[in-house]
């Protein structure tokens, strides 16, 4: 009797995922998983027991949850960083890291900033600042029309570099009536919109800029001219300017799946802010620039995580098409769980990737 219960744990133990944990009664069971797991270096991954989560909420969860795994809390409490949930050498070298790791909110006396540098009387893209830059974040403010004040209308545009530098900023003449300015959240006055940039003329002025020369069609990921454009919850913004962007150059916060919610929804700006750059913001009037600078921070931080490079990291990628294929089973079927998770890719456009383009 004993004898078939060890047989039966050594059994289970070798069919155990080598990325998530989860274990499996057969083998089969375990290669149908990883077919469809997606489990790669790109996933946010525990330094301590080196568990793979889909999301860094899911990280989060396992390390300080409310059910986390024990020996990872205990660890984690004395020399991990609750921002970007990296495991340090010793407790001083955690309170070192995190000091740098928690970053500041730089919008504070924004107002004076911007009007010294003439931005609200001067609405101009200077294509030669920060030497051209290849990634810019945008951000939109929304007034309301309709009946009841709830459709969104532009009302006010910023895009800013990668060192917080503002490269464009104006606000946006409405289409259509407005029936609620939403100044308690906007700041924005009917006097404010009175002599604005027509919408036609500030969606002219983007689409140059972004695709940089480049035509539409021709615009790609890698070895282009077109700007990578960050933001969050971009899809409202761009049409709320009426104005159609390459999907490969958008970078959105809102749909970055390591940094969505467990339950695969988007989490909100503010949220993402303080969880993992240590600040807040949209405090009493919210501002766009506030909100270009959050998502280019978030970004940066996404882009410069250290992954394993490989030579076609995506499981779309053609040469990844028999990785898991059906004719293979029986070869997967003898392959250890960490052999299985060495075959697998990601499914999204890891942000590291950026960097090495």
């Amino acid at each position: 009797m004993d004898y078939r219960l060890s047989m039966e744990s050594s059994e289970t133990l070798r069919n155990k995922c080598g990325g998530c944990y989860r274990q499996f009664n057969k083998k089969e069971h375990l290669v149908e998983h990883m077919r469809i797991s997606y489990h790669s270096v790109h996933e946010p991954t525990c330094g301590i027991c080196n568990k793979h989560c889909r999301s860094f909420d899911s990280l989060r969860e396992h390390l300080i949850g409310p059910l986390p795994k024990q020996e990872c809390k205990n660890i984690f409490s004395s020399r991990g960083c609750r921002f970007c949930l990296i495991i340090l050498e010793s407790p001083n070298a955690r309170r070192i890291h995190q000091e740098r790791c928690q970053l500041s909110n730089v919008t504070l006396g924004l107002t004076t900033r911007m009007a010294a540098l003439g931005l609200r009387d001067n609405p101009t893209i200077d294509y030669t600042s920060s030497r051209s830059p290849r990634v810019v974040a945008l951000s939109c403010k929304m007034v309301g029309g309709g009946s009841d004040g709830s459709l969104d209308i532009c009302a006010r545009v910023c895009i800013t570099d990668e060192s917080d530098n503002v490269v464009f900023h104006t606000y946006v003449k409405p289409t259509m009536p407005v029936t609620s300015y939403r100044y308690e959240m906007t700041g924005i006055r009917p006097e404010n919109l009175r002599d604005a940039m027509p919408l036609k003329h500030a969606q002219r002025k983007i689409q140059e800029f972004l695709c940089n020369g480049e035509p539409m069609w021709k615009i790609r990921p890698r070895n282009g001219k077109a700007r990578i454009l960050v933001g969050h919850g971009l899809d409202n913004y761009l049409d709320s300017l009426q104005l159609e962007y390459s999907s490969s150059m958008i970078r959105d916060t809102a749909e970055y799946p390591p940094l969505m919610k467990s339950s695969k929804l988007s989490n909100s700006l503010k949220y993402l802010t303080q969880a993992y750059l240590g600040y807040d913001i949209h405090v009493g009037i919210q501002d766009p620039y506030e909100d270009c600078v959050a998502a280019m921070r978030l970004y940066t931080r996404m882009r410069y995580q250290k992954h394993r490079i490989d030579a076609y990291p995506i499981a779309s990628d053609p040469q990844n098409r028999n990785n898991y294929g059906a004719w293979r089973q029986n070869e997967l079927e003898r392959m250890s769980p960490q052999e299985l998770l060495d075959l697998s890719r990601s499914d999204y456009y890891c942000w590291c990737l950026d960097s090495v383009a």
